[in-house]
């Protein structure tokens, strides 16, 4: 695991010395305030189940695939992906030290958000149980959509197709339980649960389902394990 922090350490710091890590984090940062702001003043509510129930999982969908296109497509682009394969550092080292980069900046993405329950403090009474759930269950999104924003940066040596590659992956797994209207029986209810959208609501009602942590960790190491599979191949090259 030494290698895999090594890895982890020089990726968070190439995130801090990114502009665009800065430029997706402060995006972020004002779409959220700014929902946080209309649905407090429209709903009065002292929760945050309007805003990470809804909006702010559709700004994920769209932001994290930017943090994790550079991971392993810049290492591709520019040659240096064929120094780390031939060192001795296993492949899932590599795939595994890139992802926590990431999720490591993602949480520190989410640390100015704290300031939107400690405001629902200072003017109402809300439920810290909600609010709490609600917080691991984003936690867990976006361990699943850096996963597969991982899996889309192996693919290619370009950042741009990579995000693109990573939008339209959690596109798609966000919108499979859409599918099993068309469907019945048993398979209907597979694509209900293969999907993202399926294992996040019930967090955000203070409910902590050990299916929807289960799915959630089983995407990571899906995603983790076929990009690694892929970064593999390189050494048959």
């Amino acid at each position: 695991m030494r290698n895999t922090f090594l890895i982890a350490r020089r990726e968070l710091e190439a995130y801090f010395i990114s502009p665009i890590a800065y430029v997706v984090t402060a995006a972020m940062l004002v779409v959220l305030g700014y929902f946080f702001s209309v649905i407090l003043f429209v709903t009065r509510q002292a929760s945050l189940r309007p805003l990470f129930g809804g909006s702010a999982l559709i700004v994920l969908l769209f932001v994290l695939p930017l943090l994790t296109m550079r991971l392993v497509a810049e290492e591709q682009r520019s040659g240096t992906i064929e120094l780390l394969v031939t060192s001795p550092v296993r492949d899932w080292e590599i795939i595994l030290g890139k992802y926590l980069a990431g999720l490591a900046f993602y949480l520190l993405m989410l640390v100015p958000t704290v300031y939107y329950p400690i405001v629902l403090e200072v003017f109402g009474r809300p439920d810290w149980g909600p609010i709490l759930t609600t917080y691991l269950g984003i936690i867990l999104l976006g361990g699943s959509l850096l996963a597969v924003g991982t899996l889309a940066s192996s693919l290619t040596s370009n950042q741009i197709v990579a995000a693109v590659l990573g939008v339209g992956m959690a596109l798609l797994l966000w919108l499979i339980p859409s599918l099993a209207g068309f469907v019945s029986g048993p398979l209907a209810a597979v694509l209900q649960y293969l999907g993202l959208s399926s294992h996040i609501a019930d967090f955000a009602k203070g409910v902590i389902d050990t299916r929807h942590v289960v799915y959630h960790l089983s995407v990571i190491a899906a995603g983790l394990f076929l990009a690694t599979r892929i970064l593999e191949t390189r050494r048959w090259r």
